[in-house]
């Protein structure tokens, strides 16, 4: 019997679009924003763009390695920002804003349809929700959670960036059993990738995997093979959720 739905952030509650005006403005934004905390940067933003990117390449492949979460401090020192020789001393009152704009500035973000009516429609059936997110900010989620105004439905949020581990890592999974109460086979996530929430879902033995592809490159950048890895269910859009949970949970 399923007794609660998880659900990923990023490609599945919500979509990104890479968008040039707008991945310029947060590059000027961002500029502008460490000068006020004494940080120069010589480069322009499409300089910068590209260091930042070619960092966040390198982190991104070395967290899915390790299946850990550095702290904001040491991703901005170490991986994103590392070609500009910044301290930590001078990155760290201002680490986590720069994670948060990262994942909330950088790109255009749409929710998905009928969010707030599955949710609704989820607890009203008596399950209790969540949030399991690989993310580098611990108050985006939350941010973005109370923006669409399903914040109120969720029992437990958990990010990587606040327990410090990544899917598709199993730990991440037991935390949210234990603050929920629940057994792996009462519990159903929803997610789009692969190599996190496919693999991260069957590590952890949960009863249901619902897949809702988003087309992010995320899988084929790390190699996985979409005929290896298969959801129970795939769908196109969230309505679709409530009744898969009456059925499964009809059987």
């Amino acid at each position: 019997m399923i007794k609660a739905v998880l659900f990923d952030l990023g490609g599945t509650i919500h979509t990104s679009q890479a968008d040039e005006k707008r991945t310029l403005r947060y590059a000027e934004a961002m500029i502008d924003r460490l000068a006020d905390y004494g940080i120069e940067i010589p480069d322009t933003p499409q300089g910068f763009l590209k260091v930042l990117n070619e960092g966040a390449v390198r982190y991104k492949r070395s967290s899915e390695k390790t299946l850990r979460e550095e702290k904001p401090v040491d991703i901005w020192s170490d991986f994103y920002l590392k070609e500009y020789g910044i301290s930590k001393e001078a990155l760290m009152p201002c680490a986590e804003e720069l994670s948060f704009r990262y994942d909330y500035d950088r790109s255009k973000i749409m929710r998905r349809p009928h969010l707030k009516e599955t949710m609704t429609e989820l607890a009203e059936m008596g399950l209790k929700l969540g949030m399991i997110s690989n993310i580098i900010s611990e108050s985006v989620v939350p941010h973005f959670l109370m923006e669409y105004g399903i914040y109120h439905n969720m029992d437990v949020i958990l990010t990587s960036a606040a327990t410090g581990i990544r899917k598709p890592d199993p730990g991440i999974f037991r935390i949210a059993e234990e603050k929920l109460g629940l057994a792996p086979d009462e519990l159903a996530y929803v997610g789009d990738t692969i190599s996190r929430d496919i693999i991260g879902t069957r590590n952890a033995g949960w009863k249901v995997m619902i897949q809702i592809p988003s087309g992010r490159a995320v899988d084929s950048i790390l190699g996985f093979d979409s005929e290896e890895w298969k959801p129970d269910f795939t769908i196109t859009d969230l309505s679709e959720i409530p009744e898969i949970i009456r059925q499964v949970n009809a059987s």
